[in-house]
């Protein structure tokens, strides 16, 4: 392999280590389940070729991402396995061969399940009785969401006809289509930004902090696997699952050989639009338990079972406009605007073509007729231009000098591929950097959404986001959709938003480069805003996972002049002032502890609770078990109280958990 091949593996590590966070972590993909899995299989063959070159650190050699911060790590007593994928009736006949030849001459029918395009989860159950739920995660350990998973509905708090032991049960949490319509809804109502799909609507859902919150999502959950119980066969599970009060999927059928497994999954290509909720394929698996595990798994795959994937679906329309978005970076962003055309389940009226590189590469010009996909069924691409239905000589597309929002200079770094508005002023920024510093995994302002922020700083109110702390209720009260209560309620949250940790403080500001888990980082070896602005770009790149290139960022933030009135004004508001707790785990008695929050506190918010305990070197946990060792019980407090109170668990009040704080 010539040192362009080498070249090309580490590029393909990088590009999937971004994606697998994108998608993991952030919940946030910027690329179709396909187009990743192109990726995976190029570096895949490259390694192959080059044993030599594989690293314990390639995406090849792992399942999957790595657990968000804020929830407790579970690790799961069996690992979590990604499915490999095939997309041809070829491939499946491949896989059976393999599967026959391990066998050597055992026999055994394929069970065929509908594969839902939601997010991975386990669910254990001690003595019938739910105990943690937990996503996949990186396969080995993921998040415990066990509160989440309690208010779907469809996830049983007691089995039926299960009393003793322990059992998991693994299976997909997802949103159906007309829940997720209904949802849109409320949120465009309310202001909020709509979610993109299903998929990203339900795995959010999944990390919101509060439950309550997560009750209000219209979540389902259909379950597939089944460890630890009395069956032999993959549909007696089934059956056994369902005897115990889960949801499985009713899709799910037995066939005798690979050529009826062939036949029922291209039957549903056409069939699946007509379901309530998103599927991308199908699960094909050895129905015999025992051939199950006589197959076994390899470090990522099992190799009793294959993901068939569904073909995307396209659609041929026309190129009426393509016109320049910008970003809260100010990156400009060309999108196609299409005569709209129906397709996989929904009407499609613009595509996004990434940049000046992707529109040359298709060659995508204004009148064109071009094929477009629906990448893992969710987002819409340009895929091809039909050269034969061009007419005349339409002018090529090219990137305008000027932002087409401020009219200010458009630059292209050397080595970028995007083209970027070099106006911190220019409203498209002000409005997306506003955004984002409002978002609920940065300052969580509630109340702050897209439609607002519009009129503010359309109205001139607010020019950037320091000038959030200087609105008043005569500000406020004479917009559109805004009374004295609204007012008064978003003038409230930005009091609250004063007290946010200096984490979340730097992940809102918008730093490139700079997300949750470097703001963490960050705000681990900084105490204030002040005392990282101070700080030399070499002494900050020493800080854990943060090298040079994220360091010169920061520090090119910090020496902005624009960026310095801005942060004038949040230190003006006390915002960022507090000093960082730092965990200890001496002298406090709830250093070590494990600890469950129920009810509602009066004297701090949950986040805030959560925050002290991991100050005073303790741990919040998100349900009550033997290996809990204390419970504040705030108003309302239910059933973990309940089971707090059933395993003898101490349960303290919330006055005596403030002493404990300050002891």
């Amino acid at each position: 392999m010539s040192r362009g091949g080498s070249a090309r593996i580490d590029e393909l590590r990088e590009l999937i280590r971004h994606h697998e966070h994108m998608y993991f972590v952030e919940n946030d993909p910027e690329i179709s389940d396909a187009e990743y899995d192109e990726l995976m299989d190029e570096l895949a063959g490259l390694e192959e070729h080059r044993p030599d070159l594989v690293t314990l650190d390639s995406p090849t050699q792992r399942v999957g991402g790595a657990p968000t911060d804020g929830f407790r790590t579970v690790h799961h007593m069996v690992p979590m396995l990604s499915l490999d994928n095939t997309y041809s009736a070829d491939e499946l006949r491949e896989f059976d061969r393999r599967v026959r030849s391990r066998l050597e001459g055992a026999e055994s029918g394929y069970v065929v399940e509908l594969k839902l395009d939601g997010v991975s989860v386990s669910v254990r159950y001690e003595d019938g009785v739910l105990a943690v739920g937990a996503t996949r995660g990186d396969g080995s350990r993921g998040d415990d969401v066990t509160a989440n998973l309690r208010t779907i509905r469809s996830i049983p708090l007691r089995l039926r006809g299960v009393t003793s032991g322990s059992l998991e049960v693994r299976g997909e949490v997802f949103m159906p289509r007309s829940g997720f319509g209904e949802l849109n809804g409320r949120r465009k109502k309310a202001g909020d930004p709509p979610f993109v799909n299903p998929r990203n609507a339900a795995a959010g859902s999944l990390k919101l902090l509060d439950p309550r919150d997560v009750g209000g999502r219209p979540l389902d959950a259909f379950f597939y696997q089944l460890l630890g119980g009395e069956a032999t066969t993959q549909q007696e599970a089934a059956d056994e699952m369902r005897g115990m009060g889960f949801r499985v999927n009713p899709e799910s059928t037995l066939c005798d050989d690979i050529g009826a497994v062939i036949e029922h999954v291209q039957a549903w290509e056409s069939r699946r639009s007509g379901l309530d909720y998103d599927t991308d394929g199908m699960v094909v698996k050895v129905n015999e338990l025992s051939l199950q595990e006589q197959l076994g798994s390899t470090s990522k795959s099992p190799r009793w079972s294959i993901a068939y994937k569904f073909p995307a679906q396209s659609a041929t329309t026309g190129v009426e406009a393509i016109v320049v978005q910008v970003g809260r970076t100010g990156k400009l962003t060309p999108v196609a605007e299409l005569t709209p055309v129906f397709v996989s389940g929904s009407t499609v009226s613009r595509a996004t073509l990434h940049n000046q590189d992707e529109v040359e590469r298709l060659d995508v010009r204004v009148g064109d007729t071009v094929i477009i996909e629906k990448g893992g069924e969710v987002i819409p691409k340009v895929v091809k231009v039909v050269r034969s239905k061009r007419e005349g000589r339409p002018r090529r597309f090219r990137m305008p000098d000027s932002c087409p929002v401020c009219g200010q200079t458009v630059s292209r770094a050397e080595g970028e591929v995007a083209h970027r508005c070099l106006n911190v002023r220019c409203p498209a920024q002000v409005r997306g950097s506003i955004e984002h510093f409002a978002a609920r995994g940065s300052m969580d302002i509630e109340g702050l959404g897209p439609a607002l922020v519009e009129q503010l700083v359309g109205s001139g109110l607010v020019a950037d986001y320091g000038d959030l702390y200087g609105l008043t209720e005569e500000d406020l009260v004479p917009l559109e959709r805004m009374a004295e209560k609204s007012a008064s309620n978003l003038l409230e949250a930005l009091r609250e938003s004063r007290k946010r940790p200096l984490a979340r403080v730097l992940a809102a500001l918008g730093v490139r480069h700079v997300g949750v888990r470097v703001a963490a980082q960050l705000a681990g070896r900084y105490p204030t805003l002040d005392d990282l602005a101070r700080a030399p770009a070499d002494e900050i790149a020493e800080t854990p996972e943060i090298g040079p290139v994220i360091a010169a960022s920061v520090r090119s933030f910090f020496d902005s002049p624009e960026n310095a009135k801005v942060l004038d004004k949040l230190r003006a508001a006390g915002v960022g002032a507090r000093a960082s707790k730092r965990p200890s785990t001496s002298g406090s008695p709830l250093a070590g502890k494990a600890i469950v929050l129920t009810g509602k506190l009066k004297t701090m918010a949950r986040g805030e609770a959560r925050e002290a305990i991991e100050a005073a070197g303790g741990r919040v946990v998100g349900s009550v078990s033997s290996r809990t060792d204390l419970v504040v019980a705030g108003s309302g407090a239910g059933s973990k109280l309940a089971r707090a109170r059933e395993l003898r668990v101490r349960v303290i009040s919330e006055a005596e958990f403030v002493g404990l704080l300050e002891r």
